[in-house]
């Protein structure tokens, strides 16, 4: 990357200890971020999958929300969203989708119900940094007099995942070990107040972790002091993420895409579908209802090839029937998969499909997803 498109990229908090961690780094969504480290991809991958990754996430949107009162805050979010906000309890977070006047997904993003009374009226949003510029000014326009939008810009963002994350974590901040997923609660990093859910992008356990700018490296090396850390990049993030099956957006959800074609109908709670007051509420539920005529569905292809967004999917016969949006190679299964859409006429598991790779059709199969079992931590019951 020449030094004149390095100036005009933004960087997080973290950007120079990337360097100095000899990471290659490259434009996306606006930042110079790591694809990968000097072990390389596939190394990333697997010693996420067996021990535990560092990712920086800096890039990402977080933004305040805040109201009178929780009922208040929440009801404004709801009428761009389709999920139950209201319901959402103290401690809680909930993915969800910004909609548009069709259905259309503007943008996915988490939202989150701290804990205390003094939280009461606010809710913590993360969204996706290629949609900041689309997101705040939306979400700005509909909100009623009395709530208003924070946006958080001296704060970093970190993820911690991998089945040794958790005992990586408690070292450090104790009351991690107590959450279970989709939990967030403030606690002490070292000293260091941050706010802590217990969630990610790789199908793993693990933890994101807002926290102070200033103090973003201090705790970045605290962690990778231990040996069972290693730093990750975007690379090894969105093979992780294939593998569990998780969409990206501006590939696999965007605009023109409704939360049922997108195969992410769990976005929508019984009192939302029962209320029928979201956007497009007509177009969502009967598309939940009677099946939407496309579907995000995922493949798995014979031999080693992989392929790519943008190709095509044919049915057996040789018609097409939809469009890849993600694939590449999967360490974990040592295959190829992807993801797309289809017809629904052809969505069932293990239909045989082909993908069209530079004009050559590569045998495949409409597989079940998650690819790779996802291990998220879940509190046993008493």
């Amino acid at each position: 990357m020449s030094d004149a498109a390095s100036d005009s990229l933004l960087s997080t908090p973290l950007t120079d200890l990337h360097r100095e961690l000899g990471a290659r780094l490259v434009p996306f969504a606006g930042y110079e971020m790591p694809v990968q480290f000097p072990t390389g991809i596939l190394t990333e991958h697997t010693h996420t999958r067996e021990k535990a990754g560092l990712f920086d996430v800096s890039h990402m949107g977080q933004a305040w929300l805040v109201g009178p009162d929780h009922e208040t805050t929440a009801r404004a979010l709801e009428t761009m969203v389709p999920s139950d906000v209201v319901g959402l309890k103290p401690g809680r977070q909930r993915y969800t989708v910004l909609l548009n006047a069709e259905g259309g997904i503007v943008d996915d993003l988490m939202v989150a119900r701290p804990l205390g009374e003094e939280n009461d009226g606010r809710l913590y949003l993360v969204v996706n940094a290629s949609r900041k510029h689309v997101d705040y000014p939306m979400i700005e326009a509909g909100l009623p007099d009395g709530v208003r939008l924070e946006k958080i810009d001296d704060r970093a963002l970190i993820a911690l995942q991998g089945p040794l994350a958790a005992d990586v974590m408690k070292a450090h901040a104790p009351a991690a070990a107590t959450l279970s997923f989709m939990g967030v609660a403030e606690m002490e990093f070292d000293g260091i107040k941050v706010h802590v859910s217990r969630s990610g992008y790789t199908g793993e356990d693990g933890y994101e972790i807002s926290l102070p700018a200033g103090a973003a490296e201090p705790i970045a090396r605290a962690l990778l002091a231990d040996e069972r850390v290693a730093p990750i990049g975007l690379g090894a993030r969105d093979s992780l993420r294939l593998e569990a099956g998780l969409c990206l957006y501006g590939h696999d959800l965007d605009e023109t895409t409704s939360p049922i074609e997108g195969a992410i109908p769990f976005v929508l709670q019984k009192r939302r579908k029962e209320a029928a007051d979201f956007p497009a509420a007509t177009r969502i539920l009967k598309e939940l209802a009677e099946g939407a005529a496309r579907v995000r569905v995922g493949f798995t292809l014979e031999g080693r090839a992989p392929a790519r967004e943008g190709a095509e999917v044919r049915s057996a016969s040789g018609e097409p029937i939809g469009t890849v949006t993600s694939g590449g190679f999967a360490p974990t299964l040592g295959a190829p998969i992807a993801m797309g859409y289809v017809a629904a006429a052809h969505a069932g598991v293990g239909t045989p499909v082909k993908l069209v790779v530079r004009g050559r059709e590569l045998e495949a199969k409409v597989a079940a997803m998650p690819f790779v079992p996802q291990r998220y931590y879940r509190k046993p019951s008493a």
